[in-house]
């Protein structure tokens, strides 16, 4: 990553969101942070493409958002959608202490809803939140994705059943080479060539 700062971050959300996750029963105060090698392959799929901006959808605590805003060009943004206050306020405090926080736009709401309101264009989005609704808000998005625009989305492998409809949604869409990597929960990749 950029700088020991950010590294510095990351690790502590790495330890932090482990054992968070490993402890807390309450679904809802999980945190779910990306696979380490997940989050670089990520960055190396969205650093060269030296987005303007990227999208995504899932805060959580910030984890993932500190990896899209490092990879993100000069003078472009992040915004990310999560519908829980309290996770956004943690993403809000982690993205400032990496130093990250001017390069991000935190919005609260329900992704979909959220999703019909941005205008584009728009280089990159993560899909990490909802898989269910994910079909939902691909559509609201195609017509204000830019032209060679990159989707990922994780736990392709770890929640197959729920993420079926987005992929069905993008293997039906003959704009786009897609493939799916077996790397953490699963990585599905698609490209639209301008």
């Amino acid at each position: 990553m950029n700088t020991p700062q950010i590294r510095a971050v990351l690790k502590e959300l790495e330890s932090w969101g482990q054992e968070n996750d490993r402890v807390q029963t309450d679904r809802s105060l999980k945190v779910h942070n990306l696979d380490r090698e997940t989050a670089q392959l990520v960055l190396a799929l969205v650093v060269g493409r030296r987005p303007q901006r990227i999208l995504e959808i899932g805060t959580s605590n910030g984890y993932s958002t500190i990896w899209l805003a490092a990879s993100v060009a000069p003078g472009g943004r992040v915004t990310s959608i999560d519908r829980s206050p309290a996770k956004l306020q943690m993403a809000r405090q982690n993205l400032e202490r990496a130093g990250l926080l001017g390069r991000t736009e935190l919005l609260l709401g329900n992704a979909s809803e959220v999703v019909a309101a941005i205008e584009g264009p728009i280089d990159v989005v993560f899909f990490d939140a909802d898989r269910i609704s994910a079909p939902e808000q691909l559509a609201l998005l195609l017509p204000k994705l830019a032209a060679n625009v990159l989707l990922l989305a994780d736990n392709v492998l770890s929640h197959p059943e729920e993420i079926a409809g987005y992929l069905a949604a993008i293997e039906e869409s003959p704009d786009f080479e897609h493939t799916v990597v077996p790397v953490g929960k699963g990585l599905s990749i698609a490209h639209r060539s301008a």
